[in-house]
């Protein structure tokens, strides 16, 4: 630890009015001081504003006036899915600032950077390397404390994503655009090479970034779980299933998290048009948010059991039908959902319909029941596909009305099928392990040492331990 740092980030922080949220108070916001809850109620939810930090957590309501009780979530039933399993979404577009969750990544990577002095406000700066919401969540994060910023994505995602960078950051160079999309992650990492040279540049990847992992299985496991059991309440409710898609591997966490707590599996989602996992595959696609062509050092790849993929046809269809007057019209009058839902999946961006629909296979394929549940993320909206939605309205083939919507409803959810999609056998899993090494020892120049021992499981669980045990570092810090 530098304590010279500390002390001097301690006494910036104070002018600037800066208390730093424990973990135990993301983890469960109940925890957090009856003045600092009053006043967050005069607060904007996406103001440059230090108390914004204690939003940083599942349990915004859907207003932002108050914590709820439990996460605020929808539970898919058979109406809507086709299977009887209950599938259940926490939402993450609550969260403050940039409307995802990976606002609390960014918090949980550059909080023990705080705490041990390494990071120093006066000289370096924070490079968030991203697929999108990350590094916003980043750029929002360093903005409230006054530190110095850097956001990289490629520069084909949406348009949503630039429009919102291009007014949080300081000056229009701290936006570095890398070649391609989603698949283009090695590019990703060829610009933060490039920017490490200069020292005062912290790089901060959320691919390789054990706090990332942590701080997700510190509280958006345990999110997951307040949500479970409430809901179980005077039920057989069983918990079956925690599926997330891939990304960074960050919210994967959780779901080691979940089975140590409630016996759950996990699955990870990735895009069928890039079957990585699933084939050792390549591609392109558009479920954007989840990086990929490569296996993320911080997916504890021996913890995980089932592959799925989905096509970026059916999130793109499916966000059309969602999203649109004429879809919503279907949804309520010829399928007979109730409003209520349909107003709410606006709540359900790319990544999140994935999770969905390969939550419903995983259903299928499982034969799960009415006692069955599976849990999952809603980690953005659809605000931030706006232009997206726009690309597949102008790209759409025929007559976008209440038959195309009853084609693309059946075809990608109602009658989606079970192929393409693998439960993990030992084999499996080491055959996905090794497939990082290619881009983590030969390319990014981790030891062979430290790569090989993410196959055991206390090596995960003591990053889980070291972030839950930060709480004491951080109140001795505010009172500094």
């Amino acid at each position: 630890m530098n304590e010279t740092i500390v002390s001097k980030t301690s006494e910036y922080f104070k002018k600037k009015g800066i208390i730093l949220p424990k973990i135990s108070e993301l983890c469960d916001p109940h925890l957090i001081s009856e003045d600092i809850l009053k006043r967050l109620k005069n607060i904007d939810k996406d103001a440059i504003d230090p108390l914004n930090l204690f939003r940083v957590h599942w349990f915004n309501n859907r207003n932002h006036s108050d914590i709820s009780k439990i996460p605020e979530h929808i539970v898919l039933t058979n109406e809507f899915t086709g299977v009887e399993a209950k599938i259940i979404v926490n939402i993450g577009r609550l969260f403050p600032l940039i409307t995802a969750h990976k606002v609390l990544a960014a918090y949980g990577c550059l909080l023990p950077r705080i705490l041990n002095g390494d990071f120093d406000y006066t000289k370096h700066k924070a490079v968030w390397p991203s697929t999108g919401n990350y590094c916003r969540g980043g750029v929002a994060i360093s903005k409230i404390l006054g530190l110095k910023s850097v956001a990289i994505l490629p520069e084909g995602m949406s348009k949503e994503r630039f429009d919102w960078l291009e007014k949080w950051v300081e000056d229009p160079k701290d936006i570095v655009k890398t070649p391609g999309t989603e698949s283009n992650v090695k590019e990703i990492y060829d610009a933060c090479n490039e920017l490490k040279k200069d020292p005062n540049n912290d790089i901060i990847n959320q691919f390789s970034e054990y706090y990332n992992y942590a701080i997700h299985r510190a509280v958006t496991g345990p999110s997951l779980e307040k949500t479970f059991l409430e809901i179980k309440k005077d039920t057989n409710l069983k918990p079956r299933f925690y599926v997330s898609a891939s990304g960074s591997s960050g919210t994967l966490a959780a779901g080691d998290y979940l089975k140590d707590a409630l016996g759950t599996l996990t699955a990870v989602v990735e895009a069928l048009e890039c079957p990585t996992l699933l084939k050792n595959g390549y591609g392109e696609h558009n479920i954007q948010g989840i990086g990929d062509k490569h296996v993320p050092l911080i997916h504890n790849v021996m913890n995980t059991d089932f592959v799925v993929d989905i096509s970026d046809k059916a999130t793109d269809n499916l966000n059309l039908v969602f999203n649109s007057q004429v879809g919503r019209e279907y949804l309520i009058k010829s399928l007979g959902l109730e409003s209520s839902l349909v107003k709410k999946l606006p709540e359900f961006g790319f990544s999140s319909i994935a999770n969905i629909l390969a939550s419903i296979k995983l259903a299928k394929y499982m034969n799960l029941g009415k006692e069955d549940a599976i849990l999952t993320v809603a980690t953005d909206g659809a605000d931030l596909y706006l232009s997206e939605l726009e690309k597949t309205k102008n790209n759409f083939q025929g007559v976008f009305d209440n038959n195309a919507c009853a084609n693309i409803y059946e075809k990608y959810l109602k009658n989606i099928d079970t192929e393409n999609m693998l439960e993990l056998s030992q084999n499996d899993k080491e055959r996905i392990f090794n497939l990082g090494y290619y881009t983590w020892v030969e390319q990014q120049g981790v030891s062979l040492s430290d790569f090989e021992k993410r196959k055991d499981q206390r090596f995960w669980l003591n990053h889980y331990k070291h972030m839950i045990s930060l709480d004491d570092r951080v109140e001795e810090f505010n009172k500094l």
